[in-house]
């Protein structure tokens, strides 16, 4: 489904909950699609399933996915500009700490815009 970084600092459930999270809003998980299990999320990501269980918890609190007793976890119906306002509002507070250490705004342009690039390209 997707892989993470064993040897992040980013704890592995927020890897996890972001990863669906992202497929969720982009599209590349649609509406009602089930999830895999979280012990066979787990052994395939070779995870303890008390992780798994935790990224499964957040992303249902945060409206990512809901859960049919007995039968599983599934993609919500999203609004993406929940999403959007949140991704927004982050980069604001980093865009303030680039600020507040120096960078200038035609380097944090050029930096988006590098970034924007690489994602056409792939």
């Amino acid at each position: 489904m997707f892989s993470i970084d064993l040897t992040s600092r980013i704890p592995i459930y927020e890897q996890i909950y972001s990863k669906i999270t992202e497929l969720a809003v982009s599209g590349s998980l649609s509406e009602h699609t089930q999830l895999p299990s979280v012990r066979s999320l787990a052994k395939d990501m070779r995870v303890n399933p008390n992780t798994v269980a935790k990224a499964y918890q957040e992303l249902e609190r945060s409206g990512v996915i809901y859960s049919v007793p007995g039968k599983g976890s599934f993609i919500a119906v999203l609004d993406s500009s929940v999403f959007q306002e949140a991704a927004l509002s982050e980069f604001d507070a980093a865009a303030e700490t680039a600020k507040n250490r120096g960078i200038t705004a035609d380097i944090m342009k050029q930096h988006i815009d590098s970034i924007f690039e690489e994602g056409e390209r792939k």
